[in-house]
């Protein structure tokens, strides 16, 4: 690839010492900018290929638990801007998630290539800057000691932004292009979308570019910190959502037919590297007192039938020590009452304890009589 430059003209110039100051300037600025882009673009390269070259089993649907579906489900309980919602969709109609995942991977492979080889620099760039904010709004509160995925997508989009104001002329496709068409340096569209040229606006229009692009990288990258821990203008926190301790939320609490509590579970809060481990569920009556416990082994024991998970991925079901599930599982889980017991006090409450000591509850809805 070449190194020259060329100016806001488009003019050619013979060596780099014959060039304008601005020229020089632009140049060095492509230079400085080389790392930011080449790596910007492998990030998110990487991440495509992964995908289709080094792991494969991440697009493989029907060969466990690497599928990406799995990860999308892990995100959901924290996801921001309504994108729980569009992942619940997506994860509850199979053909458009498969999709979704080709195409997301497909174009975090290409735009990463394009972005390292600087064909059509700003364009790139403006793609993964739509990576890093779709990627902050559903896994930017994960992350057990930092948060690690928040951090990344944030730096990402600052990268991005640079990259789509400055372009980065230096050692590009662009500047091949360019050099072989010298006519597009007047293609309005090449200037937009390539990486060769300054923008097409005069000083004070860039410069209000400039200053929106930073003020729209402050507040999402600074609000979105703030609301997942704090420590802008409130104290440290732990976030909406834990992504360090394991949460279910119970609802939906009730005596079914035949004898049996059914009660709707969903593992709000937690971290995708280890497993929720329920190892008892206890019926506490209006009065405290213990009505009926289920152990760990009676949890185990539970059939796979007594588990109506939403999803088809990470799911609540029966373990060695009693319930487990993956982080975002939902499921409608039934427990078989002692003989005896089909009616029950009003007011009574199901409990349910994992292998850390944390209760979650549910207030019991008992039938009118």
């Amino acid at each position: 690839m070449t190194s020259t430059t060329y100016g806001a003209t488009g003019a050619l110039p013979r060596s780099l010492s014959e060039a304008s100051v601005a020229d020089r300037s632009w140049y060095a600025a492509g230079i400085t900018l080389l790392a930011v882009r080449i790596i910007q673009g492998f990030i998110y390269w990487g991440g495509g290929s992964r995908r289709f070259i080094y792991a494969p089993s991440k697009l493989d649907a029907w060969g466990g638990h690497n599928w990406m579906a799995n990860k999308f489900q892990t995100a959901m309980p924290g996801a921001l801007f309504g994108t729980d919602h569009l992942i619940s969709f997506l994860l509850l109609h199979f053909d458009l998630l498969y999709v979704g995942v080709i195409l997301f991977s497909a174009a975090e492979l290409i735009f990463g290539a394009m972005l390292m080889a600087g064909l059509l620099t700003r364009l790139s760039a403006l793609v993964t800057m739509g990576f890093s904010v779709i990627l902050m709004a559903m896994f930017g509160w994960q992350g057990a000691t930092c948060i690690d995925e928040w951090t990344m997508a944030a730096c990402n989009l600052a990268m991005g932004t640079t990259l789509l104001l400055a372009g980065g002329s230096a050692f590009s496709l662009d500047n091949v292009l360019l050099r072989r068409n010298p006519r597009l340096a007047n293609r309005a569209w090449f200037r937009w979308a390539g990486g060769t040229l300054p923008l097409p606006l005069r000083e004070g229009g860039f410069r209000g570019v400039a200053f929106a692009l930073l003020a729209f990288v402050l507040v999402f990258n600074i609000g979105t910190y703030s609301y997942y821990r704090g420590s802008v203008l409130t104290p440290f926190h732990g976030g909406p959502v834990s992504p360090t301790k394991h949460h279910v939320t119970l609802t939906d609490a009730t005596v079914a037919a035949g004898g049996a509590i059914k009660v709707h579970a969903y593992l709000d809060g937690g971290t995708p590297e280890a497993q929720l481990h329920i190892v008892q569920a206890a019926l506490i009556g209006p009065d405290h007192a213990v009505l009926n416990v289920w152990d760990a082994k009676a949890l185990s024991a539970l059939p796979k039938a007594d588990f109506y998970n939403v999803y088809a991925y990470n799911k609540f079901g029966p373990g060695p020590y009693g319930i487990r599930a993956p982080m975002g599982a939902m499921a409608t889980i039934t427990f078989p009452l002692p003989a005896g017991m089909a009616t029950l006090p009003s007011g009574s409450t199901f409990k349910l304890t994992d292998v850390d000591g944390s209760n979650f509850t549910a207030r019991l809805k008992t039938p009118a009589h």
